[in-house]
């Protein structure tokens, strides 16, 4: 398994789907298996490519910075900080398995708003 690769896989297989085009990140990122750990979207790579589909024609606008990426094994984490129309800001953490492969295979997440006001001034990522 290389890992260095699977963390640039990660980053890609994000920001592809991120930026509007899911079907080809599933194509060249998952294998034929995808294991959503995320309560909010269905299991199936046909929901996982309408659920971003949608996303990208109601919010064309949003960007994403990838903070840091981390990689153990069989899983890499990604820290990020999405940035929403009206400047609603979040930070996010992913959790990719990939298989033998090298293919993505398990997707767990965390999302947490940036509040306007915080009670220190410091980053949350």
């Amino acid at each position: 398994m290389d890992l260095q690769k699977n963390k640039e896989n990660a980053i890609a297989f994000y920001k592809m789907t991120y930026e509007g085009k899911p079907k080809l990140a599933l194509d060249k990122y998952v294998g034929k298996e995808y294991i959503q750990h995320n309560p909010d979207v269905a299991d199936g790579l046909n929901v996982f490519e309408e659920y971003f589909d949608s996303m990208e024609r109601e919010y064309p606008e949003k960007s994403i910075e990838f903070v840091r990426c981390i990689g153990e094994g069989d899983l890499v984490a990604l820290h990020t900080h999405p940035i929403w129309p009206g400047n609603e800001e979040y930070v996010t953490m992913d959790f990719f398995r990939f298989d033998k492969k090298g293919k993505i295979c398990d997707h767990w997440d965390a999302i947490q708003k940036i509040p306007p006001e915080p009670k220190n001034n410091n980053k949350m990522y």
